[in-house]
């Protein structure tokens, strides 16, 4: 496979191949996507529709579903004609599923060395993919590695478990362009955040396939998300990966938050403003909790209704130490006194108001401004 030309932007430090999967772009110069699976029952049209729609709704871009029998394969063709985003068949030890997932018009197909391993199976679907122009992505995972000796790797016996799963997604890529398939998403997920980013690290010198990143089976949200985004978010930061899911036991969209804030964070892309707010202390006279989360409702109700998408900085700080001074980097804040709160631009303070008039002063002041 011909290398991409390396750039010397921290974002695309590792430059990828650019796949089309339905009508977005991965790798290559193309945004970080974000990523989660449908949580439904698939063959559940109505409820896999209606989950998928909230999923569009709240900012994801590609979306999973399991295809775990034939009706669940029959169910793609309905499920594609009612959503916007691509959809994605996950498919696990029976190749036929993953044939009659491309039949029904799936995006894309995961395959799982793991479990669906036999050469020619896994060439009888690569052919059929790529006649229909639809990309497979090598989705290894370290529960199916440790598991099986089905991986098809020889002489990994006493190597670490990142090295294993990087030489079984190798294995499995020479399958695929054994037949010039080159359409090729990879994934090494462990539950284990130390393995995935050693795993991601060490597959990204030796490819340039587009890379989905995720730690397998995070946990509950509380945990989860803080694996998700310290694994994530390394890996992001090295300039090593092209789509991510973050994996909670949880509401799929409080997946797609997760990823929104991660990628934010690392100001990779920009979904809302960036909301600097001090944690309070004794020196606080307001109730700042409840200003914040105030502020965010009303700002995600009418955030249509501004003209700028350059999302801008927001301070809200508890006293006057925090604001302006500590925040002054900020498009526009509030340092608030007793009672009071002290509204400011870049710095420079525009006016006072009540404790109970700083959120619409806020909301004034980012309308005025993006207008500007």
């Amino acid at each position: 496979m011909a290398k991409v030309a390396a750039t010397p932007c921290a974002a695309y430090a590792h430059m990828t191949k650019q796949i089309k999967v339905g009508k977005v772009r991965i790798g290559g110069r193309a945004p970080v996507l974000i990523q989660s699976m449908a949580k439904t029952d698939t063959r559940d049209v109505k409820a896999t529709v209606n989950q998928i729609k909230e999923l569009e709704k709240a900012g994801c871009e590609l979306v999973r579903i399991a295809v775990k029998d034939f009706q669940a394969a029959s169910a793609i063709k309905k499920i594609r004609k009612k959503i916007k985003i691509p959809l994605i068949a996950d498919i696990h030890f029976d190749y036929r599923l993953a044939i009659a997932a491309i039949e029904n018009g799936a995006d894309k197909i995961r395959l799982n060395p793991g479990n669906l391993y036999k050469e020619e199976q896994v060439i009888e679907v690569a052919n059929l993919a790529k006649k229909r122009r639809i990309p497979i992505r090598v989705g290894v995972n370290s529960g199916s590695v440790v598991s099986g000796v089905r991986c098809q790797v020889s002489g990994v016996r006493g190597i670490s478990l990142a090295i294993r799963m990087v030489k079984v997604a190798l294995n499995y890529i020479k399958l695929l362009e054994k037949v010039g398939f080159y359409d090729i998403i990879v994934s090494l997920k462990a539950s284990d955040l130390v393995t995935t980013v050693d795993a991601y690290r060490k597959f990204s010198k030796v490819s340039q396939y587009p890379l989905h990143l995720g730690i397998t089976a995070a946990g509950p949200v509380s945990t989860g998300i803080v694996k998700s985004s310290i694994g994530i978010g390394v890996l992001l930061s090295e300039g090593i990966g092209d789509t991510i899911r973050v994996s909670l036991t949880g509401h799929p969209c409080e997946e797609v938050a997760a990823a929104k804030n991660i990628l934010q964070a690392l100001n990779l892309r920009r979904f809302s403003p960036d909301i600097i707010s001090c944690p309070t202390c004794g020196r606080c006279q307001v109730d700042l909790q409840k200003i914040v989360r105030e502020f965010e409702a009303r700002y995600a109700s009418c955030v249509v209704r501004f003209a700028s998408k350059q999302f801008p900085a927001i301070a809200i700080m508890g006293c006057e130490v925090n604001g302006p001074g500590e925040a002054k980097e900020a498009d526009i804040g509030v340092a608030c006194g007793k009672g009071y709160g002290a509204i400011f631009k870049k710095g420079k303070i525009i006016k006072r108001v009540k404790e109970k008039n700083i959120v619409n002063e806020l909301i004034y002041a980012l309308r005025t401004t993006q207008d500007a």
